[in-house]
């Protein structure tokens, strides 16, 4: 049972990394008054340019070079869209998934041919001595890949910055918050959430060169599968903080493991019930029904400056 347990935890918090990734970079984003539904087209994106860098160039750490810019470039176009044309958050935001989804799979026929992407070069897994032995959270934290140890790092980095006792903070809350009096004060409204959209480019990337690099070292059709948009939920779940933000990510993550680990575990479930767990949650995240709480004021309302 044991062994069931650390393959459990370990399987969750794999899948969890690349929403604590995206998340971490989406939460501030929405704090700030930007809604990124094209968080999916940003990971779709970076994933896909990620194995086509490492594929070319022979290099995981190119891939993730090409991941990254592929990503904000993505969300240059969000933020161009959202933040100075000032359309609609949540139609920008599903139109960039689905140029994402075509692009990615027209390009993946040109680059990669019929067959997919194959076998690219990618990040192996890193056990650390010692620590990988710890029952249960031992194979979950200390075996992950290089880029898995980055992504903690990154999420936590940001987690401790954007703190609302922060000067980075306290900024991205009061734009997020009345934009028009945060203006008034001198903070640049439009330079704040251009900074935010491009940093959710920016981890939405990593987590989808997570996914190719790290996880499958290929690419294929789709392969987020809907993972950014429950990035987004985590966030809505997480009642736009940090902490509880994380652990909406490592519960999506947990439920999607459960449907390999059921089995082993005796639970007599149905596959197709427990992969549509996370997404019950979600829903019960985003009705309200798990626990109210407020969003940001300015959530999806465009800056008009003098109004």
């Amino acid at each position: 049972m044991s062994a069931v347990l650390d393959e459990l935890a370990a399987g969750g918090v794999r899948l969890a990394v690349p929403l604590l990734l995206a998340s971490a970079g989406e939460l501030p984003s929405e704090r700030a008054g930007v809604l990124n539904l094209s968080v999916e087209g940003m990971m779709l994106t970076g994933a896909f340019a990620g194995a086509a860098g490492a594929l070319a160039s022979g290099s995981a750490v190119v891939g993730v070079g090409t991941a990254l810019v592929a990503g904000l470039v993505v969300a240059l176009l969000q933020a161009v869209l959202s933040v100075t044309l000032r359309a609609d958050q949540i139609v920008t935001g599903i139109t960039i998934n689905a140029l994402a989804l075509g692009g990615t799979t027209y390009a993946a026929r040109l680059w990669f041919g019929d067959g997919g992407a194959g076998s690219v070069p990618g990040f192996d897994p890193l056990p650390v001595p010692v620590l990988r032995d710890i029952p249960v959270l031992g194979p979950a934290l200390f075996q992950q890949s290089a880029l898995g140890y980055t992504a903690f790092a990154v999420t936590a980095v940001l987690a401790v910055a954007g703190a609302r006792r922060t000067a980075w903070g306290l900024a991205v809350d009061a734009v997020g918050e009345d934009a028009t009096t945060a203006d008034r004060c001198g903070l640049p409204v439009r330079a704040v959430r251009y900074a935010v959209v491009l940093l959710t480019g920016a981890t939405s990337a990593l987590a989808g060169a997570q996914l190719a690099l790290s996880e499958v070292h290929s690419f294929s059709d789709n392969l987020t599968a809907g993972v950014g948009y429950l990035a987004v939920v985590a966030v809505i779940a997480g009642r736009w903080r940090a902490w509880p933000t994380m652990l909406a990510c490592l519960f999506f993550g947990t439920a999607q493991a459960l449907q390999f680990a059921a089995p082993a575990l005796g639970l007599h479930v149905s596959a197709p019930l427990l992969t549509t767990l996370p997404y019950v949650f979600a829903l019960l995240a985003v009705s309200g029904l798990v626990g109210r709480s407020r969003a940001p004021s300015a959530l999806t309302v465009p800056f008009v400056r003098g109004t």
